[in-house]
């Protein structure tokens, strides 16, 4: 069997590669050992910038609709139980809220689409289905690696089916998106470093009238001020239940969740696992034509949600790249840039998780055993550990900086400005267009964005009310055989917010380059933004 690439992973990072590549045009053949998706969940929130990703790929209305309802409440809440008054609210908008903030905002400051909740059980076979419906795309589960080799050219790969036959499959590029466990990563022989923290262990839940019988408000995760770090997640069917708690043993884990609820329910038990905290980097992304995406080269603890959307940031990046690479527009600088853009980012998303984690570590470790006692003692031990949580709580939750701002520094396929540029910020998020960060979302007009009106390969921006000449930087282009285009913006709000007349945006909407006068060495330009 031969084919373009091939992916191992059929998680949601792998399918999200597999859909964008095969909507790309390139064939692409995506293995799993599993023979069929996860019946439980290990992420489920998609944050602003995979929403706007998935949006780019025509699926962000399906997984909405999937989702959590846009009325659904989005708040945290601190609790002993939930049949008990919330000791602590964290309040978050709705889904509804966010996008009705939007749609009224055109300074730069918020996204083109609010997050969404979707349980990965509900996500991948929503991804796979979308793959499927892609001719040039094929989705084989029960097919497990065995091993593979580097040819000058290709790599081929042996593989194991279900039934214990073995096939060989030959590919120009391999992708490992396996997961923390990767054995592409094992095989390259590459590392992860960072740190193992807490073992904790995760179930799932089945209770239809939860809501029915317990006092706390509807939100979304429930945050037990115990000393197990014992927290609970409403799965987007608001019918399934994630725990995670430090118990001593699997069969602790039901008495846990009676615990959180703290009134009879009828539940079922549907799955009981376990998982370590980790904050970890691999040493490397790629080596020759095998690459690493997701999971497979960083971990992080899920505070904030930048483990996988982190991964669908990988995918993005390495899929235009990898079809430019294939079909001989991209220069040796393009593939290699894969690695220097997105280990940057999961080193920044990497300490970001460690620092949510430790906020959170610090008004859990404030818990009293008489913390629960109605007596002075007990008075004086919650106002501490709520004092605390008021400060660190929003640590976890507070990334939208991480999760928009990412800015790749360095790289060989964007120009250099001089200076050091605006720094990396993960709480807060301030639109900017210097090379490397993504180009911020304005409305071009109602329910239209600039990220709207631009196509799959590179685009130049005319923004101020000169309108230059751009066919010599076309026809550098065109000279490498890349896809190039030209979008004319009427002065206005994305002028004032860009600050530039000129602007060249590559096809994951990171910014190349900008000026107020069009590039004096076009070939340069195009040369150096295509790896050239």
């Amino acid at each position: 069997m031969d084919t373009q690439v091939l992916i191992v992973g059929a998680g949601p990072v792998g399918l999200t590669l597999a859909n964008d590549l095969g909507r790309r045009g390139i064939r692409c053949v995506l293995i799993e050992k599993n023979e069929a998706p996860l019946g439980y969940p290990k992420m489920e929130r998609c944050n602003p910038r995979t929403m706007e990703i998935f949006r780019r790929l025509g699926l962000a209305q399906a997984i909405r609709d999937a989702g959590y309802p846009p009325d659904w409440p989005m708040d945290n809440y601190l609790v002993f139980s939930m049949s008990k008054p919330p000791l602590m609210k964290l309040p978050f908008p709705t889904v509804a809220q966010a996008r009705a903030r939007i749609a009224a905002t055109n300074d730069g400051t918020l996204p083109l689409e609010p997050y969404q909740i979707i349980s990965q059980y509900t996500l991948e076979p929503l991804l796979k289905s979308a793959a499927e419906g892609i001719a040039n795309v094929s989705v084989r589960y029960g097919v497990e690696l065995v091993a593979f080799t580097q040819g000058g050219d290709h790599v081929r790969s042996e593989v194991k089916m279900a039934s214990g036959e073995r096939l060989t499959i030959t590919s120009d590029y391999l992708v490992g998106c396996d997961g923390g466990a990767s054995a592409v990563r094992r095989q390259l022989g590459f590392e992860l470093e960072g740190e193992s923290l807490m073992p904790m262990r995760q179930a799932l839940f089945r209770c239809d009238d939860l809501f029915d019988h317990v006092t706390a408000p509807r939100g979304r995760h429930y945050f037990r001020v115990d000393n197990q770090w014992s927290f609970l997640i409403v799965q987007d069917s608001r019918r399934h239940f994630t725990v995670h708690s430090v118990v001593d043993q699997d069969s602790d884990m039901p008495a846990m969740f009676e615990t959180l609820v703290g009134t009879p329910v009828s539940y079922e038990t549907l799955h009981i696992g376990s998982w370590t905290q980790r904050l970890m980097l691999a040493t490397h992304y790629s080596d020759r034509r095998v690459l690493l995406a997701g999971d497979a080269c960083h971990l992080v603890i899920p505070t904030g949600g930048l483990g996988y959307n982190t991964g669908v940031g990988d995918a993005i990046d390495l899929s235009w790249k990898l079809t430019a690479t294939l079909r001989g527009w991209g220069g040796p600088k393009l593939l290699a840039s894969y690695e220097v853009e997105r280990r940057q980012v999961g080193a920044r998303n990497v300490a970001a998780s460690g620092r949510g984690n430790a906020g959170r570590k610090v008004w859990r470790d404030a818990y009293r055993p008489w913390i629960e006692d109605e007596t002075p003692e007990g008075e004086v031990a919650r106002k501490h550990l709520l004092d605390l949580a008021a400060v660190e709580a929003h640590k976890s939750a507070g990334v939208v900086g991480a999760e928009l701002g990412y800015r790749y520094v360095d790289s060989p396929v964007i120009f250099r400005e001089p200076g050091e540029g605006p720094p990396h910020n993960i709480e807060t998020y301030v639109p900017t267009t210097w090379p490397g960060a993504r180009l911020p979302h304005v409305w071009m007009k109602q329910g239209v964005s600039v990220h709207d009106c631009i196509k799959d390969g590179y685009t130049l921006l005319r923004l101020g009310k000169e309108r230059a000449d751009a066919s010599r930087l076309g026809d550098a282009f065109k000279a490498i055989g890349a896809p190039f285009d030209i979008l004319d913006v009427e002065t206005g709000a994305p002028r004032d917010v860009y600050g530039f007349d000129y602007i060249l945006v590559r096809p994951d909407l990171h910014v190349v380059w900008r000026g107020h006068r069009l590039p004096p060495d076009p070939a340069d330009i195009a040369r150096m933004a295509t790896g050239h």
